[in-house]
């Protein structure tokens, strides 16, 4: 165990294995998120031919176990234990101060790796060189990620979800993918001044530590390509079969295993349920909605409508990037 104290906070580190390399993709999740967690884990390591990096996979309060099939991957099971530092943080009902898990990982990890990237358990691995993008340059700041997506045609749009009063808007991102320098975090403090606004404003933050990072860095992060970060929203979906990014991230309460509108490709559904019987075979799948989402149906309509009025605005957002690594700081 390794216990590390970062600005009055305690933070302990227990993990299966030592780390082998000085980066890592880290995944924070619960038990009912595993699969799929860990199904984004396999498809990582299944596209890169020589890895550079360690696969963390982290828990707090509640344990997690991969099952032994997956053992060869050589994934890290790592619990982070926070004590009390989340206390006094917002929870809606029925969970548990493991939303907050991310804030902690640069302090966990404070010994063992130089950067990290943070992925949700909702992400599909489409590509992606992950080494290269673990190495890019995005000092001064601490942490890079991808534009929140209702930022992608308006710039200066805020959602009403996100605004918090007396704090300015600003570029706002999504918490789904992060990369984070290490020493850069901690020395600027960022998981010591979050917990201190999440108590003071806690009755006003939704979305946990997304809108909590977003109100206490004020823009000062560095922005990727969505090629690492495609949200998948009815409004820009059918972009992402023309540019088909790295990474999909299925936001919102919709998702491919358990699709009860028939909105999503059936591709997405039958490689995790491939993945989850031969894995998880206790794990039960909702069946694959029939029939899909019609080409003449009203809410395909809508979308093709949304796609058309918006594609200059897309086009002009995603022109920003000549490259997956383009990074602006």
């Amino acid at each position: 165990m390794t216990e590390i104290s970062m600005h009055s906070q305690v933070i302990r580190l227990t993990a299966d294995k030592p780390a082998r390399f000085r980066k890592a993709i880290v995944f924070c999740c619960d038990t009912n998120y595993l699969p799929f967690a860990l199904h984004a884990a396999t498809e990582i390591c299944a596209g890169t031919k020589t890895r550079d990096f360690d696969i963390c996979l982290c828990f707090g309060e509640e344990v997690i176990r991969l099952p032994d099939s997956l053992s060869p991957l050589g994934i890290r099971q790592c619990h982070v234990d926070v004590g009390n530092s989340f206390k006094g943080l917002r929870l809606d009902e029925g969970r548990s101060h493991d939303v907050y898990l991310r804030i902690a990982l640069p302090a966990a990890f404070a010994t063992e790796y130089d950067r990290l990237l943070y992925l949700d358990s909702d992400i599909f691995v489409q590509g992606g060189d992950f080494s290269a993008l673990m190495d890019v340059d995005i000092a001064p700041h601490c942490v890079a990620a991808v534009r929140d997506h209702i930022q992608w045609r308006s710039p200066t749009r805020q959602n009403a979800r996100n605004k918090i009063k007396g704090v300015p808007a600003s570029a706002y991102f999504n918490a789904g993918v992060m990369l984070m320098d290490v020493k850069a975090y901690n020395e600027q403090k960022l998981m010591q001044r979050c917990i201190d606004f999440g108590r003071a404003r806690s009755a006003e933050l939704t979305r946990h530590d997304q809108n909590l990072y977003n109100a206490v860095l004020q823009g000062d992060w560095a922005e990727l390509s969505p090629m690492w970060n495609w949200q998948f929203s009815w409004s820009a979906r059918l972009f992402s079969t023309l540019v088909s990014p790295h990474l999909l991230h299925f936001i919102g309460p919709a998702k491919p295993w358990k699709d009860r509108d028939a909105q999503f490709e059936p591709r997405f559904h039958r490689s995790y349920a491939r993945f989850i019987a031969t894995h998880f075979p206790r794990h039960q799948l909702e069946s694959l909605v029939m029939p899909r989402l019609a080409p003449d149906s009203l809410k395909m309509t809508k979308m093709l409508i949304k796609h058309l009025l918006t594609r200059r605005k897309i086009a002009r957002y995603l022109a920003r990037f000549p490259d997956d690594l383009t990074v602006h700081l």
